[in-house]
């Protein structure tokens, strides 16, 4: 496999092996889109997104692997508590590859966490979808 989805595989290892406030299973996934019946529970996608090299020496580059994670589920209630809960949760998910390699993927190491927006306001206004996405970038020198 390329090393972008070998660090995407690793990605879902992590996921899949962590704690969270609420159960969740990763994915690995080209294309994160579903049909709203299929987002009644919080569906998290893990998908290879760049790459950026780099000079790094004289005899290696400096490869960074930018991922993204997807979180998106369709909203049962009205009120901000569902929304609270699913941001916890991005923000769980960011914190568990903060200053950390991958077990999976040692040579990656974790550079930077971007997540901007922290939702996507037309997929709440228009399906009453929650959607957010963190982009994770790892270098790894080669």
């Amino acid at each position: 496999m390329a090393v972008i989805n070998d660090i995407a595989e690793a990605v879902v290892a992590e996921i899949n092996a962590g704690t969270f406030s609420q159960p969740v299973t990763a994915v690995r996934s080209y294309a994160p889109q579903y049909e709203l019946e299929e987002l009644a529970d919080c569906r998290v996608t893990v998908v290879p997104k760049g790459l950026a090299t780099l000079p790094g020496g004289r005899s290696h580059n400096q490869h960074d692997y930018a991922i993204d994670v997807a979180v998106q589920q369709k909203l049962t209630t009205a009120d901000n508590t569902e929304i609270d809960g699913l941001l916890t949760l991005v923000e769980q998910i960011a914190d568990a590859f903060r200053f950390r390699r991958l077990s999976s993927y040692p040579d990656a190491i974790w550079l930077k966490t971007e997540h901007e927006p922290v939702y996507a306001p037309e997929h709440l206004h228009e399906l009453r979808q929650f959607t957010s996405v963190l982009t994770l970038t790892f270098r790894v020198m080669r």
